[in-house]
């Protein structure tokens, strides 16, 4: 498995310091993220999932615990929107440029508007994926936020 993927180079290129953790990424699990945190042996509200949506039909992501679910409400809302729902996956991958289950918010095809829920400030340093099924990375969420210059907002 590369440990070099086009998040991992987002965020060298963006200064931003961070370590890369692999485990081994289990394609039938039901709650991917809170499979990663299992196999890292890491508290599952530190190991954060990325979700790609759709707010009023335009593309978002939202990244939050992964034992945690997302409020659709709240979410369109954080982004000035009146409604929100899931993406389907296949428009995830094609909108990203990666695979579900190795979806990452840095380094996407395109910036789209991003949201990171504010619990993930609880923990110095939390768990993102790092582009890859089976790669994490692991930064501080202050520094997420700021290269990903997304909106902090209680979304859960």
């Amino acid at each position: 498995m590369s440990k070099t993927t086009r998040a991992t180079l987002a965020l060298q290129q963006a200064g931003v310091s961070f370590t890369v953790h692999s485990y081994e990424y289990d394609p039938n699990a039901e709650r991917i993220g809170l499979q990663a945190a299992e196999a890292m042996g890491a508290d599952p509200s530190s190991v954060l999932k990325t979700l790609m949506v759709l707010v009023d039909n335009k593309p978002a992501c939202v990244i939050l615990p992964s034992d945690q679910e997302v409020n659709l409400k709240k979410l369109a809302s954080a982004l000035g929107g009146k409604a929100a729902q899931m993406m389907k996956p296949a428009d995830a991958e094609r909108i990203t440029g990666y695979h579900v289950g190795g979806i990452s918010p840095f380094g996407q095809k395109k910036r789209i508007p991003t949201v990171l829920e504010q619990a993930s400030f609880e923990h110095a340093e939390v768990f993102i994926n790092g582009g890859q099924r089976g790669l994490q990375v692991k930064l501080d969420p202050r520094a997420a936020a700021s290269v990903l210059d997304a909106k902090v907002a209680g979304v859960v």
